[in-house]
């Protein structure tokens, strides 16, 4: 129980535009029975798989919407991106810092990414309405 009230703390930290970017299915997961560690990293896999198949969405859209010569800028862009969420969570995952550690740097995985999923959907939409 402590675990899940210090992650839900940190995600009342965040802005309110990443915890609506966050299924019901995660939180009504998270709200559940099973609030071990363990039951908390099934929670946050399954919420990063969902948001990752939602980036990956927005990000063709985006590639869709936008000029042909802008594509190399969103793919280095997107690179770029990715190699700083893994390095910035993977901080999170210090091997001193126990079981709150790594929930912490998979929570942050799953949320930078569900953040940038919304990033990369509200510049498509941008882009699409030109």
């Amino acid at each position: 129980m402590l675990l899940a009230a210090s992650l839900g703390a940190q995600a009342g930290e965040r802005p309110e535009r990443s915890e609506r970017s966050l299924s019901t299915r995660y939180t009504a997961c998270m709200n559940g029975p099973d609030a071990t560690t363990a039951g908390m990293h099934g929670c946050i896999a399954a919420e990063t798989a969902r948001q990752d198949t939602a980036l990956n969405a927005a990000y063709k859209r985006l590639q869709q919407a936008i000029a042909p010569a802008r594509k190399p800028a969103l793919l280095d862009a997107q690179r770029a991106w990715l190699k700083f969420r893994d390095a910035n969570c993977g901080f999170r995952a210090d091997p001193d810092g126990g079981t709150l550690a790594g929930l912490s740097a998979a929570s942050c995985v799953m949320q930078m990414t569900a953040d940038r999923a919304q990033e990369l959907g509200d510049l498509a939409t941008e882009a699409a309405s030109h």
